[in-house]
């Protein structure tokens, strides 16, 4: 395979793992928000462990990142996760994007276009 398709593989890989988890991780705090006695114990259900595994999954992928791809690009370029967590939070889960938010989220797409340019 392409090096260059590799590594794009492995920053999607990396980029869905951490939305995926953190995606699970709060429909798992969800559940157990409305249990009185809830402690950090109670907190573990099949959303935050797998939220957790997806964390460990997207570490995995971020080790192949790093071995190609300077710290400095790499950083900028997950600062994707960001905007995606937003959206996937929006959707999924309905939270509201507000009108800050989205001046952030095209703030955030600028720099890393900006970034992704200047490595070019």
């Amino acid at each position: 395979m392409n090096p260059a398709y590799l590594n794009l593989f492995f920053i999607l890989a990396t980029l869905i793992c951490n939305v995926t988890a953190n995606v699970l991780l709060k429909l798992g705090a969800l559940h157990t928000a409305t249990a009185e006695n809830a402690t950090w114990l109670s907190q573990l259900n099949l959303k935050t462990v797998l939220g957790a595994a997806f964390f460990g999954f997207g570490f995995l992928f971020y080790l192949q990142v790093l071995q190609r791809t300077p710290l400095n690009v790499a950083q900028s370029i997950f600062s994707l996760q960001f905007i995606s967590v937003i959206l996937a939070a929006s959707y999924i889960i309905g939270e509201p994007i507000g009108t800050f938010r989205w001046i952030g989220i095209v703030l955030t797409l600028c720099g890393v276009i900006i970034v992704a340019a200047s490595t070019a």
